[in-house]
């Protein structure tokens, strides 16, 4: 039986995990963490991830969760709508909702998926050989026919095997998210934009509140009290945004870091790179767990063919760096002048055509995990 050791127990470790042991492959999932901690807010699973994640028999339970329905879109500070989507127009479209989950959530139905004894906490990979694929660790070596990288967006093992690449930059922005109890009422899922700044809530499967804002800042800077903080920045800004920040009891701090150049390859030698590890992106487009959850299956898919995993995933995932970095830079202008035309450009092209928004996710959200 093939061997694998994985490195990293977020998203995309654990997703990698289960498509291999659904291969047969015999697999060890290294973490540093003692516990997974049900740390981190909402993320979007969209149709493309659901369909990768019905490979390896999880979707179903995500599907059981609530799915983005009616109307949603863009709006202003002032609370009018610069452009408006259809959730279920989406949905028919490509034949899958798109899902909002608490991270710990997917992060617990995926460590359900693995075979018991699989995960190992508190045991970090000190080294890696993709010569040889011997992994170090502190209670001795671990040799495999295929190391999966996914030690997230600081990942020593992609400086090791890329050391000429830069690695993450910073966006110049920084984001907070919330997640709160339901106010009541009809809360329409929706990004708020203006003076270079977002804001977006959505409702969670289990029924709370996630909201996340991004504004400019520099690097590393913090706020004695980063609730004040967000009220500084959108307290005046159109309801319910204003008495959500103040029903928050914590909220997260995360300056925005992406790898701004493609990697040259996803692999070397017996070892393959897997998510923010390979392709850490802004978070405008929602697709970091979903790419993640794409590599796993697709990895497993090829995994004694590294040069056909590479071939498969860097293109792919590049395009959706791109995209998801342009999306960011256009909801970050931050100019009267550059905002006008940007949502007058944005509102003509919904009145239009409904469908024009969704064309362009076309390429995103129809992909469709490899035969075989």
């Amino acid at each position: 039986m093939s061997r694998a050791v994985v490195i990293g127990a977020g998203i995309g470790g654990l997703a990698a995990g289960v498509a291999l042991q659904r291969r047969g492959w015999d697999v060890t999932v290294l973490e540093r963490a003692p516990k997974l901690e049900p740390v981190g807010a909402g993320l979007a699973v969209a149709p493309n991830a659901l369909r990768a994640l019905d490979t390896l028999g999880l979707g179903a339970r995500l599907r059981e969760l609530s799915a983005l329905q009616g109307a949603a879109g863009i709006q202003r500070p002032d609370g009018g709508w610069i452009t408006r989507t259809d959730a279920d127009r989406a949905a028919a479209r490509y034949g899958e909702p798109v899902i909002v989950v608490h991270r710990a959530t997917l992060v617990e139905v995926l460590t359900e998926g693995l075979a018991p004894g699989t995960l190992g906490l508190g045991r970090p990979a000190e080294d890696v050989d993709p010569a040889t694929g011997q992994v170090v660790t502190a209670d001795g070596p671990l040799t495999a026919d295929l190391v999966v990288a996914a030690d997230g967006l600081r990942s020593s093992v992609r400086a090791k095997l890329f050391p000429d690449h830069p690695g993450p930059v910073y966006t110049g922005v920084t984001s907070w998210r919330i997640v709160v109890d339901h106010p009541g009422g009809t809360l329409v899922p929706a990004e708020t934009w203006g003076a270079g700044k977002v804001f977006g809530v959505a409702t969670l499967g289990d029924g709370r509140v996630y909201a996340y804002a991004t504004a400019p800042a520099p690097a590393d800077d913090r706020a004695d009290d980063e609730l004040a903080e967000m009220l500084r920045h959108f307290g005046d800004w159109h309801e319910p945004i204003p008495s959500l920040i103040r029903s928050a009891s914590s909220v997260t701090r995360t300056d925005i870091r992406c790898l701004d150049e493609p990697l040259p390859a996803f692999h070397s030698g017996r070892v393959a790179l897997l998510g923010d590890a390979a392709h850490a992106m802004t978070p405008n487009l929602g697709q970091g767990a979903c790419q993640a959850v794409e590599d796993a299956v697709v990895l497993a898919r090829y995994a004694e063919d590294l040069a056909r995993y590479t071939a498969e995933r860097l293109g792919r995932t590049s395009s959706v760096m791109q995209a998801s970095r342009r999306i960011g830079r256009m909801a970050g202008l931050n100019h009267p002048v550059a905002e006008w035309v940007r949502n007058t450009g944005m509102s003509l092209a919904g009145k239009l055509g409904p469908d024009l928004v969704l064309r362009q996710m076309d390429p995103v959200l129809s992909w469709r995990p490899p035969a075989g």
